[in-house]
This record gives structure tokens, sequence and C-alpha cells, in this order.
């Protein structure tokens, strides 16, 4: 008896599941193009022009993922909001030298394609450009039985975005003196998933899903308008390290940050989390943003205009500290 010829697919491999995958986001990728899009027919390559107008344009890069919140989407059936917290991740961060995000790429790792999953993961993913005005130009999905169960996916991102060489915001010119304003989250956003999936079970993980699942905020647009406008000192996105690592990244080395509690109003899921659990302050502040998704650090003088201005793009902030010379950490909570 003739034996039958062994296939990629017999492997669990189905190429043709996952052009149709390819085929069904089309329309979706296409909503993010803008001009610097170069079409790339016959190109392995993704294919953008910078934009006119720098004298002197720096690019900035970043790549990124969204860690185990992803578990928790699985968990609750809910892929929809993913994208959006994948492409946060990686925009907000070349937002903080005053970048302007110019195109994305996604990478999505899965044991099986499952076609319906997948168009949710790309709704969030161009939803999420569209809201950051950034290209999606191209990605790669893998099918990968073995390394990953059958409903097991992973994502990860990168990101281009392009700043004037003048006007770099490093930090360092931050002194002591200088005020930090807030930006509010959206809540927890894609860092600490860890341990909130120690702290929720299962079956509340479900109850609270709404919030647990509310996709990072998206700050390009609220911030570009102040870019070249204000004396912007420093500024950081409030991601894993959170205020004891993140937020003190900007700053000079002789610098620290005086951070007031309760300057800002704290969402409803981290008082969940504090209900639930035991968990020491410096924990909580070193794992979750605790409501502060984003910082600015300008000039005392130029506090209330860059709130200002904020308030015009529709966001709100807070005063939430300043900058003090460094005694022993780079930051206090008083």
């Amino acid at each position: 008896m003739k034996k039958k010829k062994l296939t990629y697919k017999d492997s669990g491999v189905d190429i043709r599941k996952a052009d149709a995958f390819v085929a069904a986001i089309k329309g979706l990728v296409s909503s993010t193009r803008k001009p610097g899009v170069m079409d790339k027919t016959r190109a392995f390559g993704s294919l953008f022009a910078l934009p006119k107008g720098y004298k002197e344009p720096v690019l900035v890069a970043s790549t990124d993922g969204v860690g185990t919140k992803l578990l928790v989407a699985n968990h609750v059936g809910r892929h929809d909001t993913v994208g959006i917290d994948l492409v946060a991740m990686n925009v907000n961060d070349v937002l903080c030298v005053g970048a302007r995000p110019l195109f994305f790429l996604d990478y999505v790792a899965c044991g099986k394609v499952d076609k319906k999953l997948l168009v949710d993961v790309m709704k969030g993913i161009t939803e999420g450009c569209r809201q950051a005005d950034c290209a999606l130009i191209g990605g790669e999905t893998a099918e990968m039985p073995g390394m990953y169960r059958e409903k097991d996916y992973d994502l990860a991102g990168f990101t281009v975005g392009v700043v004037e060489r003048s006007q770099i915001i490093d930090g360092s010119r931050i002194v002591p003196g200088d005020v930090v304003i807030g930006l509010p989250s959206s809540g927890v956003h894609s860092n600490g998933y860890s341990l909130v999936r120690r702290v929720f079970s299962p079956a509340e993980q479900k109850k609270f899903a709404k919030l647990i699942m509310e996709p990072t905020r998206i700050y390009v647009k609220n911030i570009l308008p102040l870019v070249g406008k204000f004396d912007i000192h420093g500024m950081a996105h409030n991601t894993g390290g959170a205020f004891y690592e993140k937020l003190t990244k900007c700053l000079p080395e002789r610098c620290a940050l005086a951070i007031r509690k309760g300057a800002w109003p704290v969402p409803e899921i981290f008082s969940l989390i504090m209900g639930k659990a035991d968990i020491a302050e410096r924990e909580l502040y070193r794992t979750f943003n605790m409501g502060i998704g984003f910082i600015v650090v300008v000039k005392a003088k130029d506090t209330e205009p860059v709130r200002s201005a904020l308030r015009k793009t529709g966001m709100p902030s807070y005063v939430i500290g300043e900058v003090v010379r460094r005694r022993e950490e780079k930051l206090e909570l008083i």
C-alpha cells in the first residue's frame, strides 16, 4: 500500500489559513495609510519615505510586547483591545524624546491560525495606529505548533519615529525646582499582569474583565502639540518598573523626584487590587502606574500654560510633584 506523502499541514502549519487571514485584514491595514507609505508589491521589506521639512531628522525606534496581559485576554475571550496595548507600548516610548511615530510593524506568533481571533487582534493594532497617527506598513504571522499551544499567541511590535535633532528631549536639562505634570492612565495598561493574575482568581478576572482589559492610553496626539512650543525638560512613559524605575529614567544623576501621593485620582482597578491583596506601598508603585501613565517635566512658570495646552487636546493633567536634589534614592513618595 502506497504511503501518503507528508505535507506541512500534517505537521500543524496551514499556509492557506494564514493567507486567508492576511487577505481578511487588508482593509484594516489600509485604514492606517498616511503620506510616506510606499507601495511594496515586489519588496520583501516595508518602505516608508521620511517626511519633508526636517533640517536634521533623527530616527527613534522602539520594540515591545504586551506581556502576560495576553493570558488574561485568552481567559476572558477578549482580543480586540490588546492590539491597542501593543501599539501604545511602542509609540508612547518614542514620544518621550519628542519623536513623532511614523510607522509600525507587528509580529504575531501562535500555535494555530485562528482567523477570527487574529482579526480581532488586528482590529486593535490598526485602531492603535490610527490613535497614534502611525501607519501599519508590515508584519509577520508565525504559526508554530509545538512552540505554542493551539489557542495561545504572543505579540511583539516595532515602531520608528522622527524628531528634529534640535528638539530632542533627553532629560539633561532637568533641574531641581522643575514641576512634574502627570497625565492619567486608563487603568493597569500593560504592566504588572503577572501580579494581577495572582491577585484575582480566574472567576474574578472574568468578573472584572472590562477594568482589567482596558487598553493602554496613547498620548501621541496630546503630547506632540507641546513639542517645540514649550520648554519641556523631560518626559517619561510609566511602564514596567513604574515610579521607581521608569519615571526616574529621564533624570540627571543628581536629581530626584518628590511625588505627592493623593495628587491625582486613582482608578478603580487599583482600589480593587489593594482591597484584595496586602501589597506593600513600594511594591505597588514599583509595579503599577497607579493612575499616572505619562509625565512631563517643565519649569514651574510653564506649568499652567502646558496644562492648558493639554486640556485643549482633551487631556486632563495633575501637578504630582517636583524635582529635588537627590539625597539617596531617585524617587521620594510624600
